[in-house]
């Protein structure tokens, strides 16, 4: 698992290969802005902590999930989903959500199945959530919950809260930074 944190305006990053529930959350401190990443290893392979999401840069934050079959693009990385953003950022001309639009748009059409591709890119603007799924829409519907000083977009809703919404498939939305 892993975490990208804004403490007084500066971005922080934690992963671990530990389990996150094992893992202690007290020594990360208040933040304003918190992007968070648990996955099982695809067929329990890959299991180094470079592999852990959120990845990032100086620019974007990125986490993914989903699963994608037959690709054909060439790209940089360790795991797909590191080549997944990698690629998106080659149509970076100044937006995150037109580089989201147009390299999840290419994707698509140069894969033979898109199972799934639900990926958040933050920068320091704004979210940019991107939920595209064709199949097992109960597990692959990301949720969100939107009050007066706070966003929660995730996969599940939290247990025991009320008021979260489904964010709908094929759809790329953004969320403005408090």
């Amino acid at each position: 698992w892993g975490c990208a944190f804004l403490q007084d305006g500066v971005w922080k990053y934690y992963q671990n290969v530990k389990p996150i529930w094992e893992d202690n959350f007290s020594k990360f401190g208040y933040s304003t802005r918190l992007i968070t990443h648990a996955r099982s290893a695809f067929k329990d392979e890959g299991i180094f902590v470079e592999n852990n999401m959120p990845f990032f840069d100086d620019k974007y934050i990125f986490i993914f999930n989903g699963e994608l079959r037959g690709v054909k693009i060439k790209e940089e990385g360790r795991i797909g989903a590191e080549k997944i953003f990698n690629y998106i950022k080659r149509f970076d001309k100044g937006s995150g959500k037109d580089a989201l639009q147009k390299g999840t748009e290419i994707i698509t059409k140069k894969s033979s199945y898109v199972r799934a591709m639900n990926i958040i890119l933050s920068d320091s603007k704004a979210s940019y959530v991107h939920s595209q799924f064709n199949e097992d829409d109960e597990y692959f519907t990301m949720h969100k919950k939107v009050t007066d000083d706070t966003i929660v977009v995730c996969s599940d809703p939290f247990i025991g809260e009320e008021n979260w919404e489904p964010i709908p498939n094929n759809s790329l939305t953004e969320y403005k930074c408090f």
